[in-house]
Parts: C-alpha cells; structure tokens; sequence
C-alpha cells in the first residue's frame, strides 16, 4: 500500500511568538498549530497550503524561530512549548519540507514564552513562565550536519515577571545589548561584558504590560544608531534610540509635537546612560507612534527599497506600516491593512476578526502575513503597478479539536466541525492544469461547541452540538456558485435560499436576500424612517470572485441557512447518522441512564420523530450507522455492548440482536463492510477491531485485530476491488493504520500502518472515506484532537 497526504488544514495559535518566516534556508512559514509545527510557503504559486507537521511537543506551542544559518541549504528551526522544553529541529537533507528534531533543551522549570536569535552571532535567548531568560550558544560546524548547545547565563528577572519577549542586537565589537519585558509596564536593558550580562538600565513609560519588542540599525550602514521599538497593551508603540559617544542625538521632535497634547506629560526625555568595554552611549526616547485603537501585539522591522519600516498588529482588526517622514522626521502610519470594523468586541458572524496576533515580513519584503483568532492566516502582497497592498489567498484551520468529518453524498466535497464552534467546507480549486484544497464555506459559526456532523443530501446536511438539539442546514446560492465556478461541482434540482446571516444575539441561521449592487433595499416595514439592518442585506458582488474565499469572506458571507431544528434529546449530541436513502436520521446523546441512552429517528421530509425511540443501551451512544442497504441499523455504545436493529415496513426500527460483551471496554466506533453477507466492524478501548458477520440472522465474531492503543475510530471503504475490503482505524494516540483483507477469509487481515510523521498528534475522532463508485485512487478524511483535517491517499497494489 502506498499511503501519501493530498491535504492538511490546521489553525494557527494565538500567540504572538508562535510564528516565524525564514528568511535564509527553506524560505517557509513556521507556526505552532496546538502540539505541533505547521511549515508552509505562502509564496508558492501552485498555493498548496500547509506541506507538513512536525509533531514532538506534549502541550501547546506556543514560541517559534528560524536561526540565522545564513545559508541557502541549511535551516535551523527553534521551537518552545508549554511543555518547558526548546526543540531544535534541522531541515532534512532528503525531504524538502521535512525537519528532523535534533536536540531537546530542559533546563526551564515552566512554559517557554519567547525565543529569540541574533543575526550574525551563534548566541539565542529564551525566555520562559519561570521568571528566567537563559542565554545559550549553538555549537555548530560549517554545515550544521553537528549540532550543540551550550548554557552560557541564567538571568533571574527581578522584579519577577514573564517575559513575553526578548530582542537582541550587536552593540560593537566587544558587546552584545539584550532587551527584555513582558508582565510589567517597564523594558530591562542587559549589556553583555565578554558572555556574561548585566542589567543597565530600565526604560519607562509604557502603561500596560509590553507585548513586542525589536532592534534594528537605523540605516545600513553598520555604525548607524540602534532603534529599539517596543509595543504594548496600552495601544502604543515607543521608539527608543541607542545612540554611540558622550553626545546625545539631536532631540526628537516627536516630544514637541502639539498633536500630542496632554500625552506630552507622560513623554519624559531621561537619558539612560550605559557602556560597554569599548565605549559609552545613551539611550533616549525618540518616537510615540498613535494609530492603534486596541492593545498591539507584535511589531518588526525591515528595510525596504531604502526605507526603514516597521510593521505592527493590533487587537483592532488592522495591520499599520510605519516610517519616518524624510523632511519632518515624524513617524507616520502609511498603510493600513485588515479590518475597519465598527462593531468592537462583536461576534466572528457579524465581523469582528478578534484582532491580529502575528504580523509577519516576508523575506523579500513584498508581502506581509498575518494570523488572526479564528486561526486563519491573511496574505497581502505589494503590487508595483497598481501601488497597492492586494490580498492574497491563505491558508485556514480549526484552532480546537475537530469532532467530525463527512464527506458529500457524490464525494465532492468534505464538511467538518469542531469544539471552536465552527463548521468547515473544503474543496479542491480547479485550474487549468493544477488542483488544490481550500475552505471555500463555514457554514456555522456557533455558540456551542459541536460534537457531530451527517449529510442528508449534497447540498443539506446536519449537526449536533453541546446544545440538545440538531439543526439542519441548506446550501445557499452564493456558495452553490463559487463551488460550481472554482471546483466544477453542481447540484441539480435543489431549491436554493439566496444567503444567509446571523441577527444580532442570535444563534439560528437566518436567510436573507441577496441583492444587485444598484438595487434599492427596503426595510419591509410601513415607516420609511426606520433604517435597513445593513446585516440583512448582501451584495452580489461581495461573492464574486475568482480565487477560494478570503478569510473575511469566510467569517461573513458564508454562512448557510438554518432550515430545522430537531428537539427531543436532553443532554449534549453525541453521535449522528443518516441513512443511505436519505430519508431518515438517527441521533443520540451524551447519557448515564437507560432514560437518556436512547436512539431517535427523525424523518427527513417532515422532520417529524419517529415514535418510539429505541432502547437497548445503558450509556452513552457513541456512534450509530446504517447498512448500505438500509435495512440494519448498528449503535455502540460506553456500555460496551452493540445493538442491531431491523427495519420494519413502515420504517420503524425493532431491535434483532444484542450482544452486551460486545468488547470488553467502550466500543467507540464502528462500520459496515460493503459486502454481500451483511458484515460490520466495531473498534473498542480494548485495543481491537472486531468483524462480525450475520448469517442466519445471528451475528458470528469472524476477526480481532489488535492495535496498539484504544481504537477510537472505524471506517470501511465503499470501493472492494477484487472482492478486497479496505478499512482504516485510528487510535488515541494519533496512529491510523490501513487494514486489507479479503471477503473470504475474514480472519487474515494485513495492516499497514501510516506514517508518524503523517498521522495526527492526538486522538482520531473519525474517519470517514470519500463515496466514489469509480475504481480511483481512494481517500480518506481524518478528524483529529490535534485541530487538524487531514486528507490520505490510498493506492491498494
């Protein structure tokens, strides 16, 4: 078996550090994605999005940092995690975007909260929970091939505080400066004296904890001044000079500019006096830049074509370019990018993006990347021609665990949902000669963490979530044209809503219209007075484009209609499915007692529930699913039992066998086999798959498969070439292995299992096989604790 990955989605974490553009060797994007490092190249013109996952760290990621090899062969990644260590990783000589771990530094006793390199120089910092910024030397050859690492400092923060970063620089020959903040509203400038530093001096002036910290030269010539900008909570960013010799610089002019009024008080011109072996210099402050509305977190440097820029992101939803006007001197915003949105503090639905919590150059200086809270990346671009910042498509993901994946009735597309209360469409973009994955809808945005996900039809599907109840959802107009338009998929004879929003404190999917870009909008209310919600109303332009939707679109216009809801459950949706016909759907939920541990049926052209509802378990159902032929429907349960039941000629369900030894724990997945004697799978916290097979109308064990570890998801191949059935399990921790066995001889199956490096950190939540009647290449979806979507291609030789 030939096992590859056609597509990984994964959301980026919200962490100012946790991202990290390398500008040397692999010229990739790396980002912590919850346990792991996701590596992407967002200049890559065939826009195949994340490459691949370095797995490793046992808790969330949350600081990322390329070394400065200054070598296009070589690269070396850092990467801090929650789980108090520091991995170095190095780009493998084989794979093009595959990184090997090389070494595990231990020595911090809590969270790692930054790291820091130095251009030029072999020395890194890090900073960490435990109060600590440790100072270490990487021991390396020319090629890097031998690596090693070398604790030269401890420097114990006094008063104690995180630092939430660090920035380092070369003062001269002799000496290296080293800024550190974070949890406090103050900047501790050490000045190293041969590899040992010393605290020499404290900046104030900010009045919220500092969030970013950055050295640069102010020209490019070596000898010029050291420019240190700081941002903070306080919705400033300060500029601060390091200038050589007993002579201060020419005062700024920022300190007497009148625009800044009452500010003026606050802005104290002190000088700080330190020296190094060498010489003295000052420390003076030399620039308030306004502009931000909300706290700023990251802030970076760059020369560009000439110019130095500073690029920062705020909390506001925006993204600001600064630099320095050549006549005045005064610091000034000159482009803005991201959100201009009114509604402060509002939800996802009505377009607030949560602020932008990284900002990124990239190595060219030509575009710029920014990680937003709903986990997605945005991408702007310079266009010389146009002189225009143009955005670009980016890459999107879960930022929580994804609960459930289920492909469309004609496989064309997939559908996911997740506990960050979102439901995700992907689908592959075709082009002339080139084809890649995209989420082209999110259907809901919730208030409530979703737990499993059916589709009813190709342009209808259904979800549960921590609520009691289920919704179902039609595809709107616009997504039905962008998906026939951008990936070739058409639903014939569905009647289709225009769009859909959300009203404000609303949960429901509300239809709304979709209008020319001329046509008046009414009110539909008697009193002309009465302003339009302007959330009730969508353009048809804002859905009229070329490329897969942008992260605003996404947020916004996207949303599907809420047709039904389905009540009867009294606790949190566990498991759902719906039969193969379409007609009806069968739903559990989360339960401790025969009462609650029942199995509904709804019908799905009256949404109306079929009475009564089934009874066999004692606990929580934890996945139900019915035979291809409809005519059996399987349910497994925490009681570790399953239960068959049969349908009647009015499509009631009556119960035919049980077998409460089932397994001997929780059964927590199962599946049908498409053969001609009825066959299903079940797959326990026992460690095995079961394959049982019904003959006589009695179910007979034919098959355990032992895994390593609990098996938490099961699924069979519609596709049995040579009468060979395929199937996939995953485990708890993260392994999937691809079974092959043959109709006649059920007992002889051949595992293979996939990758480390392919599979999922954490838990597998589901798995579910693209429906295709055609003798291709199969593929298999993955939904994973890890918050990642993955898409395998299987070849059966």
């Amino acid at each position: 078996m030939v096992i590859s990955l056609d597509f990984f989605s994964i959301g980026g974490n919200r962490n100012p550090a946790a991202a990290d553009w390398d500008v040397d060797g692999s010229r990739l994007l790396a980002f912590g994605a919850d346990n792991c490092i996701a590596l992407w190249d967002p200049l890559d013109s065939n826009k195949y999005g994340v490459r691949s996952i370095l797995n490793g760290h046992t808790k969330v990621v949350n600081a990322v940092k390329f070394f400065p090899t200054q070598s296009p062969n070589v690269s070396i990644l850092f990467s801090g995690s929650a789980d108090h260590t520091v991995r170095i990783w190095r780009m493998s000589s084989e794979a093009e975007f595959d990184f090997e771990p090389v070494k595990t530094l231990s020595e911090h006793q809590g969270p790692i909260t930054r790291i820091s390199v130095l251009s030029g120089s072999d020395i890194f910092a890090t900073g960490a929970s435990d109060g600590t910024v440790k100072i270490w030397r990487l021991v390396h050859n020319s090629d890097f091939s031998s690596l090693d690492v070398e604790l030269l400092q401890t420097i114990t923060l006094a008063p104690r505080y995180f630092p939430l970063n660090i920035a380092l620089a070369i003062l001269d020959e002799s000496s290296t400066v080293l800024a550190v903040a974070g949890t406090r509203n103050t900047i501790q400038i050490f000045i190293s004296h041969d590899t040992h530093f010393e605290l020499a001096a404290t900046l104030t002036g900010h009045e919220g904890w500092i969030r970013a910290l950055t050295f640069t030269r102010e020209t490019s010539d070596k000898d010029s001044d050291l420019l240190l900008a700081s941002a903070s909570q306080d919705k400033y960013i300060r500029l601060w000079r390091v200038h050589r010799g007993n002579e201060l610089p020419t005062v700024s002019s920022a300190l007497n500019d009148p625009a800044l009024g009452v500010l003026g008080k606050s802005l104290s011109n002190k000088v700080h006096r330190i020296e190094s072996k060498v010489t003295k210099y000052s420390i003076t402050f030399e620039a308030l830049l306004l502009g931000h509305e909300d706290w700023i977190y990251t802030a970076s440097w760059r020369q560009r074509d000439g110019k130095l820029q500073l690029l920062s992101t705020s909390e506001d939803n925006s993204l600001a370019m600064w630099e320095s006007d050549p006549t005045s001197g005064v610091w000034v915003c000159t482009m803005r990018l991201g959100e201009i949105s009114a509604q402060k503090g509002s939800t996802t639905a009505t377009g607030s993006a949560g602020g932008f919590w990284i900002g990124l150059w990239s190595p060219d200086g030509n575009s710029v990347v920014s990680l937003g809270r709903t986990g997605s990346w945005r991408m702007w671009t310079y266009m010389p021609s146009e002189d225009i910042w143009a955005q670009q498509v980016a890459i999107t993901g879960h930022t929580k665990e994804v609960k459930g994946v289920c492909w469309s009735r004609n496989g064309s597309y997939l559908l996911s949902d997740s506990s960050d209360q979102t439901t995700r469409l992907f689908a592959e973009w075709k082009r002339k000669s080139q084809s890649s994955w995209h989420e082209f809808s999110r259907p809901q945005i919730h208030g409530y963490d979703l737990n499993c996900i059916d589709t009813i039809t190709d342009s209808q599907f259904i979800s549960g979530a921590d609520e009691k109840l289920l919704r179902v959802f039609d595809e709107p107009k616009g997504v039905a044209d962008i998906l026939g338009r951008l990936c070739d998929i058409r639903i014939t004879g569905a009647q289709l809503l225009d769009a859909a929003n959300i009203p404000v404190l609303g949960l429901s999917n509300k239809a709304i219209q979709t209008v020319g870009d001329d046509e008046p909008v009414d009110n539909g209310v008697a009193d002309d007075g009465e302003a339009v919600d302007p959330a009730s109303v969508a353009r048809k332009s804002t859905l009229d484009f070329d490329h897969p939707p942008f992260e605003d679109h996404l947020a916004r216009h996207l949303l599907w209609p809420e047709t039904e809801k389905l009540y009867g459950h009294g606790y949190e949706i566990s498991a759902v499915a719906t039969s193969n016909d379409g007609s009806l759907v069968a739903t559990a939920c989360r339960a401790s007692s025969i009462d609650h541990a029942v199995i509904r049926l709804y019908d799905t052209k009256e949404w109306l529930e079929i009475k009564p509802p089934l009874k066999a378990h004692s606990l929580t159902v934890t996945a139900l699913r019915f035979s291809p032929d409809d005519k059996h429907l399987l349910s497994v349960g925490r009681d570790r039992q399953w239960a068959l039941w049969e349908r009647n000629v009015d499509s009631t369900y009556t119960l035919k066998s049980a077998n409460p030894k089932g397994h001997t724990r929780m059964i927590l997945g199962a599946a049908w086999a498409p053969l001609e004697q009825p066959t299903f799978l079940t797959a326990g916290r026992d460690k095995s798959v079961k394959i049982w097979q019904l003959s006589e109308g009695e179910a007979q064990l034919k098959s355990t498969v032992a895994a390593t570890s609990s098996v938490t998801a099961i699924a069979c191949s519609e596709q049995t070439s040579q009468d060979r059935l395929v199937f996939a399990f995953g485990t708890e921790s993260g392994e999937i292995g691809i079974g092959l066995v043959s109709a006649q001889t059920l007992d002889q199956a051949q595992i293979t299992m996939v990758s480390g490096k392919l599979s999922p950190a954490k838990t597998i939540n589901q798995l579910v096989w693209r429906p295709s009647k055609e003798d291709v290449d199969r593929q298999l979806a993955v939904a994973s604790d890890d918050t990642s979507v993955r898409i395998f291609k299987v070849v059966v030789e």
